[in-house]
């Protein structure tokens, strides 16, 4: 047998029971939009689109710094025109370095997932007890901004570590995003107790296509209406969960904004879907269906 991360047992979509979302409706979608923020002259940029340079990099640190000044509120107001609820995957230090951008958003009705401290640092680069020390900073400082405990949890740069699950659960979050491997919530075995995963996307999302893969905007729109047609047609049969992640330096670049936003028109007029947040989904999803027997017992990892 090969090592296994012990979360959860393989399950074909095929044979899961069914049941509806909201008012009926069969796909349920959220969009989501990271705000982050990266430390100057040290630590990670993510993705860079000048590899080599040292320390200070300076035209990537500014490439992201677009996102909070210009990027992000364009995003907002797009997605305010367009009646979608916000959802914001948020670095912490956000709320004392684009403090405005944080109210605006949260001012719109906003979900705020936690998305660590920064994206210069990831949980996978720490051990347990500074990685359990960053989580229970994150948690108590979302509560204190916005008057209640943030239910999910996105790990910087997509890079949990082996007992992230476990440290959440722990310290009282209800759902990740960390792992992409399916269109229905799936309930996730820890020490702490079950933990939703809610389907997040990895391939509708603009720093795989846009920053890895060199994808062009019209294409991100394509892929984005594509999947958004096939899932409403696949949902007819089984419910579904559609992710689309997007960053306010990505998909806030004006070219970027004009093909995202005739993706979102197209969205909003589909049949059968209900437009969410993750945090809605897993609750409406909890509300349903019931952790597993095996889910509730402990893991060691």
């Amino acid at each position: 047998m090969l090592r296994s991360h012990g979360r959860f047992e393989y399950s074909p979509i095929t044979t899961r029971p069914d049941f509806s979302w909201p008012e009926g409706r069969r796909l349920a979608v959220y969009i989501a939009v990271c705000m982050e923020h990266f430390t100057y002259g040290e630590g990670g940029l993510g993705l860079s689109y000048s590899p080599g340079i040292p320390h200070p990099n300076t035209y990537n640190w500014a490439w992201r710094e677009y996102g909070n000044r210009v990027g992000g509120w364009r995003l907002l107001e797009l997605l305010q025109q367009q009646g979608v609820p916000p959802t914001v995957l948020l670095n912490t230090e956000c709320y004392e370095h684009c403090p405005e951008l944080v109210d605006a958003y949260r001012t719109a009705g906003t979900e705020f997932v936690a998305h660590g401290r920064t994206n210069s640092a990831s949980p996978n680069e720490l051990d347990e007890s500074d990685e359990r020390e960053m989580i229970q900073h994150v948690f108590e400082t979302m509560s204190r901004n916005e008057g209640k405990a943030p239910a999910g949890w996105m790990s910087p740069g997509a890079n949990p570590s082996t007992v992230t699950e476990d440290l959440l659960a722990e310290i009282g979050f209800t759902y990740t995003l960390d792992w992409p491997m399916d269109d229905q919530p799936t309930w996730l075995r820890t020490r702490g107790g079950p933990i939703l995963s809610i389907p997040y996307p990895h391939e509708v999302n603009d720093v795989p296509m846009i920053a890895l893969h060199h994808g062009t905007a019209p294409a991100f729109a394509e892929m984005m209406t594509d999947n958004l047609d096939e899932l409403v047609e696949q949902s007819q049969h089984q419910p579904l969960v559609c992710g689309i992640t997007v960053h306010t330096f990505i998909m806030g670049q004006p070219y970027r904004l004009r093909r995202f936003r005739q993706a979102v028109e197209h969205l909003v007029g589909l049949p059968g879907v209900w437009l969410g947040t993750p945090g809605e989904i897993a609750s409406h999803y909890a509300g349903i269906t019931a952790p597993e027997a095996a889910l509730s017992g402990v893991v060691t990892t």
